[in-house]
């Protein structure tokens, strides 16, 4: 009767449950019974036991030693949940906090030995501080000193030495657009192209890589005005969406003053070479300004060792008030007032080789002591463009005798070259601005004097190499504070050479071949003349080939004279003797006192 019950009990309980399991959704919840609380409670406490059976089985046969302590192995009994799901998610915790391993007996995974460390964030703090300090050539000495307590503290000093910072190019895609609305560059030597390629030449020849690219920037009309006029500014320093900005009633007046000539290739220009492109032309000019500037306060405050500009357009013929020659603003001239106004560079000293004689520039510091401009251009009595840059230009006021036109005349019979841009450099250039001490030295870079570039806008036969040198000598002055502007040069190919050459010098990449072999009657190449310190024997054979003769002395005024020298075939240049004491050196004089036929004529007075 007993055992009839149980199967009878049993049954009904199997009919129960499967009853409940099979019942509608509507009805009572199947877990407020209590058979499946309690079938649910069995399952779980079985499943337990074999968990904790398993791990006493598996740590005894690894280590032979005696059951560590388990968690959780004492049964505990089920809350009342509100619903299944629930209960199933405690059963998931429960059943992974029982099958992970004690602590105290994970042997195999441990290692060895404890290293203390330095937090990654640290490492890789140290790391890249390091490696930019390398980039930018820097001694960097890390002590690094580290206190592990729970929380690993970390303190790490860096003492940096600088032993030279590295040279600085700067360029923008915005100077790009500055182009013709006509659309045909073939007609337009001052195109796009010159810069791109110079950019792309830099980076094919891993220049690039070794230099810090920063990020040029628009001037403000404020840093224009500070050589041009408000009304060039306005004129050509704005387009039509930031003249919205703008004072109507004042840009009103001057827009009506606006003169624009039309070109035969159907575009539009301020004058027959220099495009005007309404949308693109300010900004490409104001870019190239500003770049020349951030460069140039890069510099001048020692965050880059020199720098190169690469930019467009040019700037050096335009004037205070005027634009010409493919120029708009005079990047070079605004890049050194900014330096006299905002860091009180007191002394700056201008380098002009482009072919062209950069007038605009003349005519902004004419009259400044505190800025000595030096020009090497193809003049021809005036016959070149633009026409000025003559050897009796040597400025104004305070200014006379800060003003030095080396102006080559004689045409192309033969073109001038390296011979004679070094011979000039040696006996006018160099021994001038290393009295005059500048503080920074700028360059209106222009290649047009380099070999390739067309008679009309050129002509000469200046070589690569020989722009390299000139860049190194004049990074003998200023403590090394070089920027090089890039003005003119039309063909492509030379003024990538030559933007290269000047580059690697910036770079200290040296060429032991800098100056080539040019005729029987020059004796020794520069280097070697250098290594014997034979300066004098160099310079004179350099300008024996160029027929020096001497001109009459003009007298300026009762207390300074100046006598002019004369290159009949090329060099003609204005010797201040009072102003410039480096005039008066033993070099200068053996030069022309070696020319025979042409004695000097001198004022009683005059020495």
């Amino acid at each position: 009767m007993e055992q009839r019950r149980r199967e009878q009990e049993h049954h009904e309980k199997q009919q129960e449950l499967q009853q409940l399991k099979h019942k509608d959704k509507s009805q009572q919840s199947a877990v407020a019974s209590s058979l499946v609380k309690q079938k649910l409670q069995e399952v779980i406490l079985k499943k337990q036991k074999q968990a904790a059976l398993e791990r006493t089985n598996s740590n005894t046969s690894a280590t032979g030693c005696s059951k560590p302590f388990a968690r959780n192995e004492i049964p505990t009994l089920l809350s009342f949940v509100a619903s299944e799901p629930n209960l199933k998610v405690k059963h998931k915790l429960k059943k992974h906090l029982n099958t992970r391993k004690s602590p105290l007996t994970r042997k195999e995974s441990a290692p060895a030995t404890v290293r203390h460390r330095v937090p990654d964030t640290l490492a890789v703090t140290v790391y890249c501080m390091c490696k930019m300090l390398r980039s930018i050539q820097f001694v960097c000495v890390c002590v690094c000193v580290c206190v592990c307590v729970c929380v690993c503290v970390c303190v790490c000093v860096c003492v940096c030495v600088c032993v030279c910072a590295c040279a600085g190019l700067v360029y923008d895609s915005q100077m790009l657009k500055h182009q013709c609305t006509c659309g045909d560059n073939s007609s337009h030597p001052e195109h796009a192209g010159r810069i791109q390629s110079i950019w792309s030449r830099l980076q094919e020849r891993g220049l690039r890589g070794q230099c810090e690219t920063i990020r040029g920037r628009k001037a403000t009309l404020e840093e224009l005005q500070s050589v041009h006029t408000e009304r060039h500014v306005l004129l050509y320093g704005t387009n039509p969406l930031n003249r919205l900005k703008l004072d109507n009633r004042k840009l009103a007046g001057i827009l009506s003053q606006r003169m624009f000539v039309m070109l035969p290739c159907g575009g539009v220009g301020v004058d027959n070479d220099t495009i005007w492109n309404e949308s693109h032309t300010s900004t490409a000019s104001r870019m190239a300004a500003g770049s020349v500037v951030e460069l140039a306060f890069r510099v001048a405050k020692g965050e880059l060792k020199n720098g190169f500009a690469v930019v467009r357009p040019p700037g050096h013929h335009a004037d205070p008030s005027n634009p010409m020659g493919f120029c708009y603003f005079n990047s070079v001239a605004i890049a050194a007032k900014q330096l006299q106004h905002k860091l009180s560079v007191s002394k700056i000293l201008i380098v002009d080789w482009d072919v062209h004689h950069g007038n605009g520039t003349q005519e902004v510091f004419y009259s400044d002591s505190s800025v000595l401009y030096i020009s090497l251009h193809r003049y021809d009595d005036g016959n070149f463009f633009p026409g000025s840059g003559s050897p009796a230009e040597v400025g104004s006021g305070a200014g006379k005798g800060f003003n030095v036109n080396v102006a080559w005349t004689g045409g192309l019979d033969p073109p001038m070259g390296d011979a004679e841009y070094i011979a000039a450099f040696r006996s006018v250039v160099m021994p001038i601005a290393q009295e005059f001490s500048p503080d920074v030295v700028l360059v209106s870079a222009g290649f047009d004097a380099a070999e390739g570039n067309p008679t009309p806008l050129g002509g000469y036969k200046v070589s690569a190499k020989c722009f390299s040198f000139l860049t190194s000598q004049l990074m003998s002055l200023a403590g090394g504070r070089l920027v090089l502007s890039l003005e003119g040069g039309h063909d492509l190919t030379a003024i990538c050479d030559a933007s290269e050459a000047c580059v690697s010098a910036l770079l200290d990449i040296q060429d032991p071949h800098l100056v080539k072999a040019y005729s029987g009657s020059v004796g020794l190449s520069y280097l070697a003349a250098q290594r014997r310190d034979c300066e004098e024997t160099d310079a004179v054979n350099a300008l024996a080939s160029l027929s020096v003769g001497v001109l009459s002395n003009k007298r300026y005024s009762t207390h300074t004279h100046t006598h002019t020298h004369t290159n009949t075939h090329g060099l003609a240049i204005k010797r201040r003797q009072k102003s410039h004491p480096a005039f008066r050196s033993r070099l200068f004089f053996k030069l022309f006192s070696s020319l025979p036929d042409e004695p000097m004529e001198h004022d009683s007075d005059s020495m």
